[in-house]
């Protein structure tokens, strides 16, 4: 059962990621409780959890303030993702489960592409990395995994409408699966280096 924390956490975190709550918005907890159907408490608690994953800064008797991102964020968050990617890349179980989901997830971004569906393309871009992260067995890397992509949904947009972009993505993605097939954990840490140094370097919003 879904507890009136959860609901209130739920529903600011998504309208912070979705940009409906921009950078340096000021939110009140009496707005918040009302939107949610919940009483302020609740509303207080799930303020206080969004501020230690760094998206809200609270202000005593005057609200709660959405950080905007800065550039600093980002490079954090695209060298974090790295490190995270690249080590979980290299205790990852190789064999033919792990194939074949990430070629079912390629094979998804190739199909929303040609759909200019970016909402979609984002879903299977995601889910790609993911699931290298999760077949290392670290719980605690995949949490922290999908805490980086969360704060990367408030940085930039991936626009699967842009043919060039999507090829590139498409393409690093194809390197990533072919170097899992060879069972070369270097080879499989460089392509994902490079994937999103590059993706770091771009406003893309892919990788």
């Amino acid at each position: 059962m879904t507890t009136a924390t959860s609901r209130a956490y739920d529903h600011v975190k998504q309208a912070i990621l979705d940009r409906a709550y921009p950078g340096g918005a000021l939110l009140s907890e009496g707005e918040i409780a009302a939107a949610v159907g919940v009483s302020r408490t609740p509303v207080r608690e799930a303020l206080l959890r969004l501020e230690t994953e760094g998206l809200l800064r609270l202000y005593p008797k005057r609200g709660a303030l959405v950080l905007p991102v800065s550039p600093q964020e980002v490079s954090d968050v695209m060298e974090a993702r790295e490190l995270v990617e690249t080590f979980t890349a290299g205790k990852a179980a190789l064999g033919p489960e792990l194939i074949d989901e990430l070629t079912g997830l390629l094979e998804d971004m190739r199909e929303h592409s040609a759909a200019a569906d970016a909402k979609e393309f984002a879903r299977a871009d995601r889910c790609f990395h993911r699931a290298i992260v999760a077949a290392a067995g670290n719980e605690i890397l995949t949490q922290l995994y999908d805490s980086l992509r969360d704060r990367q949904l408030r940085m930039s947009r991936l626009t699967a409408n842009d043919p060039t972009r999507a090829a590139d993505a498409i393409s690093d993605h194809t390197e990533i699966l072919q170097a899992v097939r060879s069972g070369d954990r270097r080879r499989i840490r460089s392509a994902i280096h490079r994937h999103l140094q590059t993706a770091g370097t771009t406003p893309r919003g892919r990788a």
